[in-house]
């Protein structure tokens, strides 16, 4: 399977890049394109599919292709997978049905292949990531490879949206189903945040909205132990700081932990809203704020996935939370570096609101402050 990518700031710009690539003979039948919500993605669908190229779509928080991270851009890896080794799907959402509308994606997918692997992009704030995961385990088994990310808005926090051709969805899912029978899909998610301080209960919590960790209030609890002052509603940068520099970390019977960061506070009573569930009784730890040794246990867990399972690949998709680049700022491209190196292949990359995908050891979940990174290669 031959891969390329291009980029470019305008359609225009992708038109070129897209016909450079093509001059050679190279026929894309594939396209995972990841660009800012500014972007017309009507006009960069309309023209892969002119060409007769699958889109598999996502807005984004950022963009890459190589190790510099672009925004406002578009980022497009191109491939040219036989069209018999994978199938698009797409749906919407209609009354928060997150897994009974993955299950039936599954469904047809597990119809077309006996061994079937994901790649996925939901959008909208309010989609259950966890729930999509289940349906698609519901029905493809728990083992299955699976991983994604939520669709961003370049921090707006506004409107995200799903696209392939001819459709597109501020609340909906998009979903490549792979035949793996055909094209080895393998990857890792990896955080790095390390934890501080003693394993803590969460004492009171409904879904993602946590009251009270070991009988205090959620809020005052891990402001303390993060050292932050001015914990008013008056300090616009107290959300911020928290969701990218200590966010909980919810311990699991397997795998490594998954990580929570705070995103609203209720400054009634001190409790805040979490990225994912916490459910109540589990044990959590805190964060402290991330250094170099994040970046290069990424790169270390990407090294092991091609040491143990991925020898070589044809290309590489990797979704990065937003909240990475926040907190490593211009510094995050070593880490895009050094995940390109370790296969050096064509890649496509965004900065998600959140991730979707399996840690080592551990179950597929929907992850936050997370790289996730997927090798494929044809057998």
């Amino acid at each position: 399977m031959i891969a390329k990518s291009i980029k470019g700031k305008s359609p225009d710009e992708i038109q070129v890049s897209l016909e450079k690539s093509m001059s050679d003979g190279f026929s894309p039948t594939l396209a995972i394109v990841f660009l800012s919500v500014s972007q017309d993605r009507q006009a960069v669908s309309k023209l892969l599919d002119q060409k007769g190229v699958a889109v598999f779509g996502s807005t984004t928080n950022g963009e890459f292709t190589d190790e510099t991270p672009e925004s406002k851009s578009i980022a497009i890896l191109l491939l040219d997978m036989k069209p018999e080794q994978f199938r698009i799907y797409h749906c919407e959402f209609e009354s928060d049905n997150y897994r009974k509308s993955a299950g039936k994606l599954a469904r047809e997918a597990k119809n077309e292949f006996s061994e079937v692997g994901f790649l996925l992009a939901i959008s909208h704030a309010a989609t259950d990531g966890e729930q999509v995961l289940l349906g698609l385990q519901d029905v493809a088994g728990e083992n299955i490879n699976a991983f994604g990310g939520a669709a961003g808005d370049d921090y707006q926090f506004e409107e995200t949206f799903v696209f392939t051709n001819g459709w597109e969805s501020n609340k909906g899912m998009v979903l490549i189903a792979i035949d793996e029978s055909k094209i080895k899909m393998k990857g890792i998610a990896t955080c790095g945040w390390k934890a501080v301080g003693t394993e803590k209960t969460v004492t009171k919590s409904e879904g993602n909205h946590v009251f009270t960790i070991d009988g205090s209030p959620a809020l005052d609890i891990t402001t303390k132990y993060g050292g932050l002052e001015n914990v008013t509603p008056d300090n616009k940068d107290l959300l911020m700081e928290l969701a990218a520099n200590f966010p909980l970390q919810l311990q699991r019977e397997m795998g490594d932990p998954v990580m929570r960061p705070p995103l609203v506070v209720d400054w009634d009573d001190h409790s805040y809203y979490t990225s994912g569930t916490v459910p109540q009784g589990s044990k959590i730890r805190f964060s402290v704020p991330p250094d170099w040794d994040v970046m290069e246990k990424v790169v270390k867990g990407v090294q092991n996935l091609k040491n143990t399972e991925m020898p070589e690949a044809d290309a590489l998709v990797v979704f990065s939370c937003a909240g990475r680049i926040l907190s490593f700022g211009p510094m995050m491209n070593v880490e895009i570096e050094g995940i390109k190196e370790v296969w050096n292949v064509p890649l496509a990359g965004m900065f998600s609101n959140a991730e979707l995908g399996r840690m080592s050891g551990g179950n597929l979940e929907m992850h936050n402050l997370t790289t996730c990174c997927v090798a494929l290669m044809e057998k």
